[in-house]
């Protein structure tokens, strides 16, 4: 491996570590350089995919089926490099391996310690990452957590090892502070000071700062901090509020020749710079006309975290389309309690997005959003759950088996259209146990599927335990439900949609994984596509 760049952070949670690391990333790829991304995660969790989304937010999976972070869905969306699930390093991963490796006898008798043991088993994967892939140029690896967090410590030393292994022109720490505004409008820096301090304490002497701030540094400003930081002032950079799109941050970055002192700092020959996909971006940004209003009927809406890519794929496709997207986000109980959907529903979206979920608590509301679309000719898409919620509509009402419902739901419902996988019946722990990652979908002829991917097979990325039942495929069918997709050997229904309607798409898969700035998810252009016929 050449080069590793850690990416750190002080002061608070949430300042956009996540989307500096990712930007970073996307800098070095416009100059030619392969980049991988790593994630490391202080929870003891082995991965995201038991934990709640009101505490955790989405859970990102990648084409190897690894339940990771949503911080991996933003190094998705800004760089090429492969994600895997050596890709998220968690501290239940690191302690599981070195307990197993301790109980196996690999340790020789001798006593089994956080150094060097637990930070050895951090930097071999770490390591790991870059050996996956021959041509890898730089490895970025971001810490969770925040200095001076007990849980970050392990990896923060591990950091600080390879930082002294490797020398200071082949592993950079890279720190993102904040620099808050204080009553009068004064900048403040002490926080960073301190922040810098306790990565000192730590043996880490930042290279590179990234401020997080209201509005750009001026020069005095950054004279301070790099005065009582002992960084360069050439390595003082601003990450400043931006009222955009998180798809400028790359092009901020750029300005301020983040990338020149990073690539001087390496000891990696300068190289033309290529930002012309990202200018794009931004130019489409400006262009947008038209608006379109979307109801995401979903039943973690409180927080955005929950369906982060979910929401970045419909921005994608708005871009695509030339319109802007507006979220109208629906707690689908409010639906369900609602006398009917069109109380809450007309005039107030121009489609209806039902995403993934589990649990029954507003399922009700959606099955009566969809039947809303479905009557008034609204586009729709459902994901994973959403398609679900479509094959119980259609079964209530259309077939008018009033007892039809996922086995999820309603164990003894007598028409269980949605059931649980076959794998699944005997499985007892709950993590890692899902229908998890890549696998193909061969859609049919003549098929909204079809027409958007125009290829085939599809390669999409899954997430659940349920699927639609097989044994009311011939019905479904007869009573007019378009069942657009199978798996390569036909014995799941990957889509189905609506005869007669504009545009109704139900997808057993989570297409929102692999959409791009540059390169909007099929489903999510078309989707957009139809509804801006109706704005």
């Amino acid at each position: 491996m050449d080069k590793i760049i850690f990416v750190s952070g002080g002061v608070c949670s949430s300042l956009g570590k996540g989307v500096a690391a990712s930007s970073i990333g996307a800098l070095l790829e416009s100059r030619g350089l392969n980049v991988r991304m790593v994630k490391c995660d202080p929870y003891i969790n082995v991965d995201a995919g038991t934990m709640s989304p009101y505490q955790h937010g989405e859970v990102y999976v990648t084409d190897d089926g690894a339940e990771t972070d949503l911080d991996l869905g933003n190094y998705a969306r800004f760089t090429k490099g492969r994600l895997s699930r050596a890709s998220s390093i968690t501290t239940g991963q690191v302690y599981d391996s070195v307990i197993r490796k301790e109980r196996e006898g690999k340790y020789l008798g001798k006593c089994v310690q956080v150094i060097p043991h637990i930070t050895d088993e951090i930097k071999d994967r770490i390591l790991a990452v870059a050996k996956e892939e021959n041509d890898t140029d730089v490895v970025i690896v971001e810490i969770g957590g925040t200095v001076g967090d007990i849980e970050s410590i392990p990896f923060l030393e591990a950091a600080r090892q390879l930082i002294h292994e490797q020398g200071k022109s082949n592993a950079l720490s890279v720190h993102l502070t904040l620099i808050p505004k204080v009553a009068g409008g004064e900048l403040k820096t002490k926080p960073t000071q301190h922040s810098v301090k306790s990565m000192q304490e730590m043996g880490i002497q930042p290279d590179i700062l990234i401020c997080r701030s209201p509005v750009m540094l001026d020069e005095p400003t950054c004279k301070k901090i790099a005065l009582f930081t002992n960084v360069d002032i050439d390595a003082v950079f601003t990450s400043p509020d931006i009222s955009t799109t998180i798809y400028q941050i790359p092009i901020i970055f750029y300005e301020q020749k983040l990338d020149q002192v990073i690539l001087r700092k390496m000891g990696v020959e300068s190289r033309h710079a290529d930002m012309r996909s990202w200018n794009s971006v931004m130019e489409r940004y400006s262009a947008r006309q038209k608006k379109a209003r979307i109801g995401v009927v979903g039943k973690y809406m409180e927080i955005h975290d929950t369906y982060t890519s979910l929401y970045e794929a419909l921005f994608h496709a708005c871009l695509e389309n030339g319109v802007e997207v507006e979220l109208v986000k629906i707690d689908s109980s409010a639906i369900e309690e609602a006398q009917n959907a069109g109380s809450i529903l007309d005039g107030n979206v121009d489609g209806i997005l039902v995403p993934g979920g589990f649990g029954e608590r507003g399922t009700n509301g959606m099955v009566k959003a969809a039947v809303w679309a479905r009557e008034n000719k609204i586009p729709y898409l459902g994901i994973c759950l959403g398609m679900q919620i479509m094959v119980i509509d259609w079964a209530r009402n259309i077939l008018k088996w009033s007892d039809a419902d996922s086995t999820e739901f309603n164990p003894d419902t007598k028409y269980p259209v949605i059931s649980l996988l076959e794998e699944q019946v005997d499985i007892k722990n709950y993590g890692g146990t899902m229908r998890l990652g890549a696998s193909d979908v061969m859609p049919e002829d003549g098929t909204h599927i079809a027409s958007a991917y125009g290829k085939t097979p599809i390669s999409e990325r899954h997430r659940h335990r349920y699927e639609f039942s097989n044994q009311y495929r011939e019905e479904m069918k007869s009573s007019g439900l378009k069942l657009a997709a199978y798996n390569t050997d036909r014995s799941l229904v990957e889509c189905v949609e609506w005869p007669n309607h504009p545009w109704g798409v139900g997808v057993q898969f989570h297409p929102e994984y692999k959409s791009k700035p540059m390169k909007a998810a099929p489903l999510f252009r078309d989707f957009i596509a139809a509804v801006k016929k109706s704005v």
